[in-house]
């Protein structure tokens, strides 16, 4: 490879302009000795592999619309960058055990993420749909009757399924209200969970029955779907809280929606089995749910901050340094 590889960037001008805005299109366009842009938009995927082999670069600048990759690559290509989160529909796991480098936007943007769990979590305290609902009727002068059954976050029990970035960055996110935070998930070492502070439980029943909050951040693979069940879900104590910012599948959905019907918890869900959620959802304007449209992560003004985290890597590869945010094999098949 020379010290100034080629980089081919499949990407939409939208896409350039969310992710790479002045100056860091310019610092990524300094970098290869030749730089290409093409747009995808119309290209069927056929055109796509001719395009990828015609170039024979040795870095792709990937995103979204770009799509996905030959079983056989150009023998050229080195490293994609990918400027989004899961690579899964982009390249295979035989293109990563080929050598492939991947990398993606990390941990760019699991901080916006947390702050929708926070969000989301802060709404059902406050019973914000409730209210919403009720003060938003034309005519109807709702107010509240006697004590309001608002709460605080202060103190309150926080239970986190799975323990990846966005995991984390709600631990830190959540310090100032001194909440004790607990974590399941098989990859959670007891090093690990010392370092950011939190106590590890050892099975899925615990952590739904011992704390007030559960936020579901676990990823969607075959060993998780569907595993929040009814069973588990009922563990939650009644006046819980149950957050869904990870994957909708992860969940008995149609348990969920059984409980959130009864109103024994308070919901707050991001993400679901079926997207964009279908009109005639019973979820919808239930008081004690608390809805958003897959808008966790990233708000359109991180998205810049993925790019910046792509022009270190891009950096880091022609100087030979460690990538960050590498999808080895092992993290491709846990990840969603």
């Amino acid at each position: 490879m020379s010290s100034r590889p080629s980089l081919l960037a499949v990407l939409t001008p939208a896409e350039v302009r969310e992710f790479l805005p002045e100056p860091l299109f310019g610092a990524i366009q300094a970098l290869p000795e030749k730089f290409t842009v093409v747009d995808p938009s119309h290209l069927s995927l056929a055109d796509f592999h001719r395009a990828l082999a015609a170039h024979d670069p040795e870095i792709v600048l990937a995103c979204w619309k770009t799509p996905p990759f030959p079983e056989t690559l150009p023998p050229r290509l080195t490293y994609v960058c990918y400027l989004a989160g899961s690579v899964k529909r982009l390249v295979t796991r035989a293109h990563l055990e080929g050598g492939l480098l991947v990398t993606n936007w990390g941990g760019s943007i699991s901080r916006t993420v947390a702050e929708a769990a926070l969000f989301h979590i802060l709404a059902c305290l406050r019973n914000a749909s409730e209210w919403t609902l009720a003060m938003h009727q034309p005519g109807v002068a709702a107010w509240k009757n006697g004590f309001s059954d608002s709460r605080s976050l202060f103190g309150r029990t926080i239970g986190l399924h799975g323990f990846g970035p966005v995991a984390r960055a709600l631990v830190r996110l959540i310090e100032p209200w001194q909440c004790p935070v607990t974590a399941f998930a098989p990859d959670l070492t007891a090093e690990l969970a010392a370092t950011h502070r939190v106590a590890r439980l050892e099975t899925l029943e615990a952590l739904f029955a011992q704390n007030e909050i559960i936020v579901e951040l676990a990823p969607l693979i075959p060993a998780t779907a569907g595993i929040v069940t009814e069973r588990i879900l009922r563990l939650i104590r009644p006046g819980g809280i149950f957050v869904n910012v990870g994957r909708g599948a992860v969940v008995d959905e149609a348990a969920l929606l059984q409980i959130a019907r009864e109103g024994r918890i308070h919901i707050g869900l991001d993400v679901f089995t079926e997207e964009p959620l279908p009109a005639s959802s019973g979820f919808r304007a239930l008081p004690r749910v608390s809805l958003t449209p897959h808008i966790a992560g990233p708000t359109i003004d991180s998205h810049p901050a993925a790019g910046a985290f792509a022009l270190n890597n891009l950096r880091a590869h022609a100087n030979r340094h460690a990538l960050q945010a590498l999808i080895t094999p092992e993290i491709y098949d846990q990840s969603s």
